[in-house]
This record gives C-alpha cells, structure tokens and sequence, in this order.
C-alpha cells in the first residue's frame, strides 16, 4: 500500500531559517538525534574507565545490523569500512585478471571509483572500458551494449553521481553474471534514499559512504560481501576481526581464523566510540521513516524542480531517467559554475557536477525553498541574457 509523503521533517535538522540547502548529495545536514548522540558520545569518551570490553563489540554490531536491515540483507554479510575507496580496494584486492580482461566504467564517473580500477588495471594488465552513452540514450543500454564475455569487473553506480542518472541493477547485474565478471555497485549516491532489493540485483560488493543519504558522520562507511566472495582476503590485519576477539585477555593467543561472514573486512578502529553512535542515530531514524516513504517524499519535489526548470527553457533530466531524490540541469558550460556562484550569493546551496547544477533536496526542503532557488536562478539567466557579466566576481 504507497503512504502519503511524509511531512517535512526540518525541525530534526541544523539548518538556518535563511539558508535553502539543496546539496545533500555533497553532504547531508545534520540531524538533531545525529549531534546529540555524538555529544554523548564525546562525554563518554573522556572517561575512558566507563568503555568495557563489550563495547569495542556491542555497538559496532548493532551498526552492522541496522545496514543490513536497511539493505535487506544479514549482518554477516556486511562490513565497517571508512570509506567507499576503502571498500573498492577490498574488491580490487580479489580479483585477478590477465592481459585482455576488462573493467567496465562509466564515463565521468566519481573519482574514487575510477582510481581504483585505474591502478588494479596497470597491475593486472587488464583494460579500462569508460563507457558513454548517446544522446537520448540510458546508462543501462550503453552499459549492456558494451558488456560482453571480455568483462572481467563491472563497477558502476545506482544513479549517476553528477546528476541523478539512473542504472537499472538488476539487469546489468543479469548480464555480468552471464558473462562471468563480478559486479560491484558504488551506491553511496542512492542507498537510503531509493529502495534496493538485494535479492535481485545480487551484487558481489556494494558500497556506500554513510555521509550522504545515510545521514551519519564521515568516515563510517558500508560495505556489502556476497556469501561467495566472503571468504576473500582483508586488505589489512587486524586484532578485532580475528575470532575471539572478545576476550581481552586471550588477544596474544594470536589466530589465523577470522570472525563470521564479511567482518574479516572491517576497517581497525571499527570500534569509534563517536562515530559509531552518531551513525547508529542515523540508521535509526532512517529505518523510522522507512527508505521507500523517503523516496516517495522527494519524487514531488524533484518533479516541482523538473517542470520550473522546464518552463524557463532549462534541461533538466526528466524523471523517467534519474532517482527521485536528485536531478541535474544542463546549463551552458560557460556559465554552471557562475551560477553556482550567484545561487551561493543568494544562501542556495546545490552542486556544480560536470556539465550540471545537480539539485539535490531532502525532506526539510521547503517549497519556500524552491521559490528561492527559482528566483535565484531566474537573475543569474537575466543578467546572462543582458549580455552582462555572469559570474559576479
């Protein structure tokens, strides 16, 4: 049954009554519930006598467990990493390939994801395949075009990160299985704010940083281990990912044998005792509002955004392409980071992305705030029309 959108929530977060903040997909704003658990969470970790033995376990369970509801998935399929590039090098770290073998990228993809690739090709002697895509033509159709049985990794997002362009897992996930390669899905731009359903897109990794549709803090990350490559190798060794770890007094009884299912990949330091309770409060608020009611919630403000853009001659990416949560407008080149500059100018915080402002709301967007936004934009293409100066430096 779909449920009315939910009401908007920017009470629970910091962000000043002047300010319309439209740039989630950069950071998210901070919720209260976020702030005050990691303030608790400083107290505590000035009286160290207070933190026992189980808490360098307890909480970093109930993290895993809340991704993995979150996701659909067990707990023993997920891991605490720092950082997507933390959890791409895990990947990389498993696969080998040989001369001829291929990773499939999509052109002007985040950074992270294409560096990694980059180096795990110069060392293995694979090819990097950055795919394009043709006007009026979706990332799918181009990434299923170019999948072929060369393909030894394909590494792509949910949506696209500099404008919300949309990629259909579960069928690029089809096709990499019949063609023998592992799929690894960067997902830090979708993950919280558009369902998932692991059982059918089935990814050998999955990643997502925890600071953007998450809602937590930086340097917690997520990383999803299918069953089958859970017995891989750990890109470092550390003492809490070893069996028995819990009890202090058995940690010289040194062990080769790793706890249960995909934490042999935590990051050392999983145990943060300020990060850690900042992104459980994440999770948890995230799981009350229910990922699906999110998505549901941003569908008619990005759809509000679309058709303003549309009637002032913009070209924004229309919905049938793109998340509900994110969408980028196409402006000339010669004047997106201007207008960036004047929408700042105004306190209106998006992002400059390739060749797109990339509008990114949440659910304490306002429509006051899309009013501002408008407004904003429709003086920085007045003075461009004017043929005065775009950019007010």
């Amino acid at each position: 049954m779909t449920r009315p959108p939910l009401a908007n929530q920017r009470h629970l977060f910091e962000i000043p009554d002047d300010l319309t903040y439209l740039n989630c997909a950069s950071q998210a704003p901070q919720l209260h519930s976020v702030r005050l658990a990691g303030e608790r969470a400083l107290a505590r970790s000035a009286t160290p006598w207070t933190i026992g033995d189980k808490d360098w376990f307890d909480e970093v369970e109930e993290l895993r467990e809340l991704f993995s509801r979150l996701i659909g998935a067990a707990p023993d399929g997920v891991a605490l990493i720092p950082a997507t590039s933390y959890g791409l090098a895990v990947a990389a770290h498993n696969v080998r390939a040989s001369q001829g073998d291929r990773v499939l990228l999509l052109a002007d993809d985040y950074p992270s994801n294409v560096y990694t690739w980059r180096t795990w090709a110069r060392r293995t002697g694979a090819e990097l395949l950055t795919v394009g895509r043709q006007e009026g033509q979706s990332w799918t159709a181009a990434i299923l075009e170019a999948l072929d049985e060369r393909v030894r990794v394909v590494s792509v997002p949910n949506v696209h990160w500099t404008d919300g362009a949309l990629v259909e897992l579960a069928r690029v996930g089809e096709r990499a299985r019949q063609a023998g390669a592992l799929f690894v899905v960067e997902a830090t731009q979708s993950l919280g704010a558009l369902p998932l359903d692991l059982s059918v897109v089935r990814p050998d990794f999955l990643v997502a940083t925890g600071y953007k549709w998450l809602l937590g803090p930086l340097s917690v990350s997520y990383m999803f281990v299918g069953e089958e490559q859970r017995s891989g190798r750990p890109i470092e060794e550390n003492w809490s990912n070893r069996v028995d770890a819990e009890d202090a007094a058995r940690l010289t009884d040194y062990s080769d044998r790793y706890r249960p299912g995909a934490r042999r990949f935590d990051v050392g330091q999983r145990s943060n005792f300020t990060l850690v309770p900042m992104a459980i409060a994440a999770l948890r608020q995230l799981r009350e509002w229910g990922v699906g009611n999110v998505a549901g919630s941003l569908a008619p403000t990005t759809s509000r955004i679309e058709r303003e853009a549309k009637a002032r001659g913009l070209a924004p990416l229309s919905a049938d392409q793109r998340g509900p949560h994110m969408l980028g407008i196409r402006v000339p080149a010669d004047q997106h980071a201007a207008m960036a500059q004047l929408l700042a100018d105004a306190n209106v915080c998006v992002g400059v992305r390739g060749s797109s402002l990339r509008i990114s709301p949440y659910l304490h967007t306002t429509e006051r705030d899309i009013d501002t936004l408008f407004a904003a934009l429709d003086r920085a293409m007045a003075r461009s029309t004017m043929g005065g100066p775009v950019d007010p430096r």
